[in-house]
């Protein structure tokens, strides 16, 4: 058995694929990359976000990716591979539109606010948790400041770092609500707006408003796409 094969791991891709979503168009020279330079072979497997609804969708993988392109066909399908992910001890990373639906996730299922929305699904929401930004980052690259002692330091490697960024959407409400109930924002944008966020107990729970597939640090990936595909090996180790 090669060292390839030792650390092979299968993730789901949750998400609508599309040749017009960039970040979509990464992930093979991501997956690529990681074998090529980590060692870390990732088999994986496209999900599209209605048939995700089945609970049992994302059962049985070593890793679980919610990947931008909100609006989702299904928002429920997103909801419910978050969950699994969350419930099942599954590594997760949720990048943009994974993110906001990973707050999303929380708050209705373990916060108990069960009426929140986000304002792209549901524009005249009366409590929308996710909202428009006050300025787009469609496009944009921006600072982003690390807690010190959280996952995503550990990850990342540095107290502060620079990320790009497509939405137009985040997170506004609840937050404290959020934290009460175990949730961490360890990443703030320069105006203390949350940019990352964790899960501390969960093997591995990350979810970022900036887009780490996009990221152009030459041959390698982003460290949270190397993060993540090391969790997934690890919970492949565990598994098997």
């Amino acid at each position: 058995m090669t060292d390839n094969a030792a650390h092979t791991a299968t993730i789901a891709l949750v998400g609508d694929r599309s040749p017009n979503v960039v970040s979509h168009t990464r992930i093979p020279r991501l997956l690529d990359a990681l074998a090529e330079h980590d060692r870390l072979v990732l088999d994986a497997y496209w999900i599209p976000s209605e048939d995700a609804v089945a609970a049992d969708a994302v059962r049985g993988f070593d890793a679980v990716w919610v990947l931008p392109g909100s609006p989702y066909r299904s928002e429920a399908g997103v909801l419910t591979a978050i969950r699994t992910a969350r419930e099942e001890g599954i590594p997760f990373l949720g990048t943009c539109g994974g993110f906001q639906h990973a707050l999303l996730e929380h708050a209705r299922n373990v916060c108990g606010l069960t009426r929140v929305a986000h304002a792209e699904n549901e524009p005249g929401a009366e409590d929308p948790l996710i909202e428009p930004l006050a300025c787009s980052l469609v496009g944009h690259e921006a600072s982003v400041t690390i807690e010190p002692g959280s996952l995503a330091e550990s990850v990342i490697g540095s107290a502060k770092t620079v990320e790009r960024y497509f939405c137009a959407y985040g997170p506004s409400r609840h937050l404290d609500t959020l934290r009460a109930h175990g949730l961490r924002f360890s990443g703030h944008d320069e105006d203390g707006q949350v940019r990352v966020a964790e899960l501390p107990g969960h093997p591995f729970f990350l979810a970022t408003l900036f887009q780490p597939e996009l990221s152009d640090e030459g041959p390698r990936p982003h460290p949270v796409v190397r993060a993540l595909a090391r969790a997934a090996a690890e919970h492949a180790a565990r598994e098997r």
